[in-house]
Parts: C-alpha cells; sequence; structure tokens
C-alpha cells in the first residue's frame, strides 16, 4: 500500500526504541504548523487464470447521483477545504475521469506554504509513492506482451544476481506482482533527503538481499524491494534504463509530459514540484530521494495522473493489448477469503458491490490513493503534500473513496446477515490473541519493533470482537460486527475483518484495506508481547532501582559511618551485579539513541556495530554475573530479601537477554 516507511517503520521504530529504553512514552504526532484552510481552485478545463473467479457489477445495483463535473466539484469543494482544514494539510490535487475524459481535476491550498503557491493540478507535481509500482507493473507486462518476461519463470533467468531460493522453490514475477515473494522488509537507505545518501537502485538492490522469511506464493507480504527486483528486471531485457523506459513507452504514449521516473526531477520541471512537510515543522520537509526507484519514485501532476488512469480503464488503450490489461486487472491472489485480493501489482478495493481496483501511496511527506471503478468506467485519484495531524491524510483519502463511492454508486439496500451470538462468539474467540504483521523486518536489530507493534485481539463481555486492526486507517475505532463465517464488518465504514482457517485453527487475519498485501500471523509464545513486554518492564524497573540504590546506599553508610557486610567473593560479586545493572541500562538507552537517529540520513554501519558488541558484553556478561551474585547470596546465609532480589536480579537480566538474543540486539548486522 505504501512505499514509505514513514508512518508504519517510523512509529514500530519509535515504539522499538521508547520500549527498549523503556523510559518514555510514544508521542504522538505533533501538530502541522500550516494551519491555513486550504482554498479551492476552479478546475482546468492473455485473460484471467481459469482458477480464480473475475467478480463483475450486478446489473440490478442502484443508481445514485448523476456524475457530472458541476456535482461532483460542488461536493469536493464542501469536503477538501474542511478536511485539510481540519486535518492541517497544507496543499492537495483530486482527479476524476470518466467514460475516456478528465471530468474534472481540482487544486486545493498550497504546493508552496512561503510563497503561498497555490496548486494547480496541471502544473503541479505530487510524489505519489507507491503508485509507481503500477507504472513499473504496467512495464512489467508490456515485456510479458513481447515475449520477454515470463510470470512464471525463476527471476534468476533475467538477473545478473543470485535470489537464493527458499524451501527450494524460486521466486517468480507472479510472486513479485501479487507480493508474496517473501522478503522480509528493507528501509535502509529507502527514503533520503541527503542526494550525497542516495543509493541508485541497481546499487541498492546487489548490496544486500533480504531474507526470505516465507515461501514464495504462500504469505503476502508488501515488498519494495521486490518491485525495485521488477524494474530491474524490465531494464535488463528490454535494454533501456528503468526511468528512460518508462518515459518513452509509458509517459510519452499517454502525454505525460509533466511526470518523470528521475531523481532529482529534471530541470524543467522542478520549479513546479510542490514542497513537502511533516507535522511539526514549519519549514518543508525536503525533496526525497526513493532508492527502491521503481517502486516509488514517480513525480507526477494531477491531470496526468488522469491521463494514466484513462489508459487502465480503456483496456490499457495506449500501452497495452486489451487481453493483456485484463490479464492484469484479474484476480490473481486472494489470502483470505471475503476480503479484497491481489490483481497483477493493482489490488482490489470494491465498494458497495463495485469492482474496484487501486493502489495507494506515501512517502514521508506525500499521501496518495488512486481507485478505478473498472465496469463503470471512471476512476478517482487524491494526492496531499503532508501527512497532517495525527496522520490525517489516512482517514481524508479513506474517507473521499467511501462518499465518493456512496454518492455516484450506492449499495443495495442491505440484507440481514449478523450471525447469532452463539456462534459470534465462537469465531471471535478463535481470533483471540497477539498476532504479527506479515510485513516485517526480521533478522536485524530493527526486529524489536515487532515486539511493540504486536497487535492484541480479544473478546467482549457480549461476545463482540475487540480488534484494533484497521484503526490507523480511519479516524474512529472499528467496531466489529459479525456478518458471516469468520467475517466482520466495521459499523462506520466499508471496512471487513475476516481469517483464514487451517485445520480449525486460524492462521491469517487482516481487514479488506491491506488484505491483499499484508495479513496479521499468530506471534510465537517465546516472542509474544502479552507476557514478555510485562516482564520486560517490571525487568527494567528492578535494575533502574538496583542502579539507583548503589550509591545511594554507599552514600548514607559513608554518612553514618557503617560499613557494607561483605567481602572477598561475595563483595566482588555485589559489585559485578551492580555494574552489570548499570551496564545493561546504559547499553538499552544506547540503542534508544542508536535506532532514533536511523531516520537522520547518516551511516550507521559502525555505530551498530558498536552496540552489537557492547550488547554481547553487557547482556550475556550481565546476566552471568548475576547468576553469580545469587549463587554467592544463597550460599553466604543472607536474609530473604536480598536472596528474593538476587532471583529478581536474574530474571531480570535473563530477559533482557531472551529480547536481545530473538531481536537481534545481540548480532552484527549493519543492513536493515
Amino acid at each position: 500500500m505504501a512505499l514509505s516507511i514513514s508512518r508504519w517503520a517510523k512509529e514500530l521504530v519509535s515504539k522499538a526504541a521508547v520500549g527498549a529504553a523503556g523510559l518514555i512514552a510514544v508521542i504522538s504526532l505533533p501538530l502541522l504548523a500550516q494551519t491555513r484552510t486550504p482554498q479551492p481552485l476552479s478546475p482546468v478545463a492473455e485473460t484471467a487464470r481459469p482458477d480464480v473467479a473475475v467478480p463483475t457489477s450486478e446489473p440490478s445495483l442502484p443508481t445514485g447521483r448523476s456524475l457530472t463535473a458541476d456535482d461532483v466539484n460542488a461536493w469536493l469543494d464542501g469536503y477538501m477545504p474542511y478536511a485539510l482544514g481540519k486535518g492541517q494539510i497544507p496543499g492537495a490535487v483530486v482527479v476524476v475521469v470518466k467514460d475516456g475524459q478528465i471530468l474534472t481535476q481540482r487544486g486545493y491550498g498550497f504546493s508552496d506554504v512561503a510563497k503561498q503557491k497555490p496548486v494547480d493540478p496541471r502544473i503541479t507535481l505530487f510524489r505519489p509513492g507507491s503508485i509507481s509500482k503500477l507504472f513499473t507493473w504496467t512495464a512489467v507486462m508490456q515485456q510479458v506482451e513481447q515475449g520477454k518476461i515470463d510470470l512464471d519463470a525463476d527471476v534468476n533467468k533475467y538477473l545478473d544476481f543470485k535470489i537464493p531460493p527458499y524451501q527450494g522453490k524460486p521466486i517468480t514475477m507472479r510472486n513479485i506482482m501479487t507480493h508474496t515473494s517473501g522478503f522480509e522488509e528493507q528501509i535502509k537507505d529507502l527514503i533520503v533527503t541527503d542526494e550525497k545518501q542516495y543509493v541508485p537502485y541497481e546499487k541498492l538492490l546487489k548490496r544486500w538481499v533480504p531474507h526470505r522469511i516465507y515461501a514464495p506464493g504462500e504469505v503476502p507480504a508488501y515488498s519494495n524491494y521486490a518491485t525495485s527486483l521488477a524494474g530491474y528486471i524490465v531494464q535488463r531485457v528490454s535494454g533501456e534504463q528503468f526511468d528512460a523506459y518508462v518515459e518513452r513507452h509509458i509517459l510519452a504514449p499517454l502525454g505525460m509530459t509533466h511526470s518523470t521516473f528521475r531523481q532529482p526531477v529534471p530541470a524543467n520541471l522542478r520549479p513546479f514540484v510542490s514542497e513537502g512537510y511533516v507535522p511539526g515543522q514549519d519549514k518543508p520537509y525536503g525533496y526525497e530521494y526513493v532508492s527502491s526507484a521503481p517502486a516509488g519514485a514517480l513525480s507526477a501532476t494531477g491531470e496526468d495522473m488522469g491521463r494514466f488512469m484513462i489508459a487502465h480503464l480503456q483496456n490499457g488503450a495506449g500501452l497495452l493489448k486489451p487481453e493483456t490489461a485484463q490479464l492484469m486487472h484479474s484476480p490473481a491472489n486472494r489470502s483470505i477469503q471475503g476480503l479484497h485480493g491481489m490483481c497483477l501489482g493493482f489490488y482490489e478495493d470494491d465498494i458497495n458491490g463495485r469492482r474496484i481496483i487501486a493502489h495507494a501511496g506515501d512517502t514521508s511527506a506525500f499521501h496518495s490513493d488512486l481507485n478505478l471503478f473498472l465496469n463503470e468506467g471512471v476512476g478517482i485519484y487524491i494526492s496531499m503534500n503532508s501527512p497532517g495531524k495525527e496522520a490525517s491524510a489516512y482517514s481524508v483519502r479513506g474517507t473521499l473513496l467511501q462518499e465518493f463511492a456512496d454518492r455516484y454508486f450506492p449499495a443495495a439496500k442491505p440484507k440481514p446477515q449478523a450471525l447469532d451470538s452463539k456462534t459470534a462468539r465462537e469465531n471471535a474467540e478463535k481470533l483471540a490473541g497477539t498476532w504479527t504483521s506479515s510485513r516485517r523486518i526480521d533478522s536485524s536489530f530493527l526486529s524489536v519493533a515487532n515486539l511493540f507493534s504486536q497487535n492484541k485481539i480479544s473478546v467482549g463481555k457480549d461476545g463482540q470482537l475487540i480488534a484494533p486492526v484497521a484503526d490507523i486507517l480511519q479516524a474512529r475505532p472499528s467496531k466489529w460486527i459479525a456478518v458471516g463465517p469468520m467475517l466482520w464488518r466495521d459499523a462506520y465504514s466499508h471496512e471487513l475483518l475476516g481469517a483464514k482457517l487451517s485445520d480449525g485453527k486460524v492462521t491469517q487475519i487482516s481487514v479488506s484495506t491491506i488484505a491483499p498485501f499484508t495479513v496479521l500471523l499468530p506471534t510465537p509464545w517465546y516472542l509474544n508481547s502479552a507476557w514478555l513486554l510485562p516482564l520486560l518492564y517490571l525487568s527494567l524497573a528492578v535494575l533502574v532501582i538496583t542502579m539507583l540504590l548503589w550509591p545511594t546506599r554507599a552514600i548514607v553508610r559513608r554518612r553514618f559511618g557503617a560499613t557494607l557486610a561483605l567481602e572477598g567473593r561475595d563483595l566482588r560479586a555485589f559489585r559485578w551485579s551492580r555494574i552489570s545493572a548499570v551496564a545493561i541500562i546504559a547499553v538499552l538507552i544506547s540503542w534508544f539513541i542508536t535506532v532514533s537517529l536511523i531516520f537522520k540520513d547518516m551511516d550507521l554501519s559502525a555505530l551498530i556495530l558498536l552496540m552489537g558488541f557492547l550488547s554481547l558484553v553487557a547482556f550475556v556478561g550481565g546476566f552471568l554475573a548475576m547468576l553469580w551474585y545469587a549463587l554467592r547470596v544463597w550460599q553466604s546465609g543472607a536474609r530473604w530479601p536480598a536472596k528474593v532480589w538476587s532471583i529478581a536480579l536474574v530474571i531480570a537480566s535473563a530477559t533482557v537477554l531472551h529480547i536481545a538474543i530473538n531481536f537481534h540486539l545481540i548480532g552484527f548486522r549493519t543492513n536493515f
């Protein structure tokens, strides 16, 4: 869904850093300094796989308001200025296409706040993030059409470096286009604002191949790396540099003269690029260099994105043969029945019984969404230049789509579907537990973010499902109503939650918005935050108290002329236990600082190696020192408070060591 780790990884990493230090809480996103209410501008003027059914619109679906430019403009001009002002988003562009024409294109607010430069949908370039992937997938399908790429061949056939198999299975282009390649997440150098830190995508691909954590084709897990791999394959089989290929074979045929994949944008387009803003900063965020270029480097105007939508709504007109476009738009993978699935590159976003294919995109500053109502010949695109207050851009674009669909393509009157309370409770109880996202970092120190981002699902006293899985996607908490076997609908939106059963046990959970490319998986017991986090916080308290009482008691003894009633080995064990408590806390705080620097466009390789070594010394050495101290305390016949505290220190140090080993704080990997 998103190229950027701006919302996903930064929040997870901040939680990891905070949790590891155990000293501060996660701070909500600060308010964006720009609070001016945006002012509206005047508008400028192969077939589907046989094993997967292609849904179509029902002929009996009701019709809504007439989709005319005047009605859309009136509706948009009522919604967008209010939504952007309330969300503190400086500027946005919205484009609606219908029947092969741009119905309307509207600019709201400012592309440059300081200069009060208004957004113009004809010439203002936004950064649509992962919507760029649709251009990469289109390029892939052009090569499939020419017989240069086989969707089901081992991708190593097209590469000059090796992607290792997993469980004996190679990755195919179909796996890549359905986000089932099985890679862990990669974020190092993904987006930078310092051109000196920018890594060309070919170099990024070969520098480090992310670990495979799933067999290909089995688990949806969004991957920017895999998409860049697809772009590189296009480059190799076509013999053209990727950005030049897109210009020649996609942008030029569609007349997209104000769009580019080049970074930075060419000099003639540079004056028209919108600034990007992040909450809490008065000045622009800076130009974002996307190292994983085929996954998110596009800069485009609203008008040009309208042209791209029209091409796909007209079966690839100007880009692909109709049968190739239909193959691209057909369902290719559905992990959880009842929820949305993946096509080849596009994902489903069906609403009100309408067949929709879509893609969203996010960088640190820009947040966008593109939806195509295939059977209605209608598309809608939005891009905003800030996440806004409390990440409001997510709910702004989600509400825009829902309200657009309800206004112009309403659903038939819903039939009662509620399950009986007994069945609903039984189904909900199967989901109760702790779940981890399939899209995650798994092999480096940043995997500690997984400890603080697990999803807790429970059952209320009346048998209702309590699952805050989709709360980030909308402005209010979800209220899940059981509407079918292992299927729930949010009372306040079109969102669905579903689960996949295997031998009577739930193996995957997701919500419809992200189900095509990300699911939740059961958390192994030894990584489960339900017991591990409370134990960690208690352990940190024990270690901090030990660290603080050590000098405090020494001062008190000196003040009253008392002596410590320990000597020899007992004294040395005591001192080493206290030194270990200080060392463990110091290293955890150092990890917090290190993780906080991840997004500062800095090369932290040396620091990460140092932290791995210090963790080995502090956590392993600290645990051994605590064991030694506990042994001496129990052998010396000390009083019971000392014995109890010595056991507490062993448990505390063992807890930290367990987390350090399983979440790779002890390790020497500098790629992440």
